[in-house]
């Protein structure tokens, strides 16, 4: 039996198509034509009803901090930065950053929104605070 190399595995499937996208600064989700509810991270398969409906959709962007902390480095390893969990306005959940604000700055309930910024030249999807947000 023949192990499939890692990187060609990568290379294909919806989390290639969700990377690519990434890279060219788009940021998608995928919705369920079966059950009418967003998916993040990408699938084959609908988590919540089991059918393989699944579509490409650009959320809105918009989300509150579920919940913070911030790592700890010394300054010379690039300082500190939060991680935190973002729920999205379409029902999802996901890991990110909050910038442009001081990483003890991000509060849970902190308005949010979407961006993708580049990094060692692929696309991430990371937060800035939404002040437009009520």
């Amino acid at each position: 039996m023949t192990v499939p190399d890692h990187k060609e595995s990568v290379s294909q499937g919806v989390e290639a198509q969700y990377r690519q996208a990434l890279d060219q600064g788009r940021f998608l989700i995928q919705h369920c034509a079966g059950c009418d509810r967003a998916v993040f991270y990408p699938r084959m398969i609908c988590p919540h009803c089991g059918a393989d409906k699944l579509a490409w959709a650009t959320p809105d962007g918009r989300g509150t901090v579920y919940s913070t902390t911030v790592v700890r480095r010394k300054p010379e390893a690039g300082g500190d930065y939060n991680v935190a969990l973002i729920d999205l306005h379409e029902g999802v959940r996901l890991m990110s950053r909050v910038e442009g604000v001081a990483p003890a700055d991000v509060q849970i309930g902190m308005p949010v929104r979407a961006q993708v910024a580049q990094q060692d030249g692929h696309g991430l999807v990371v937060f800035v605070p939404n002040k437009e947000a009520p």
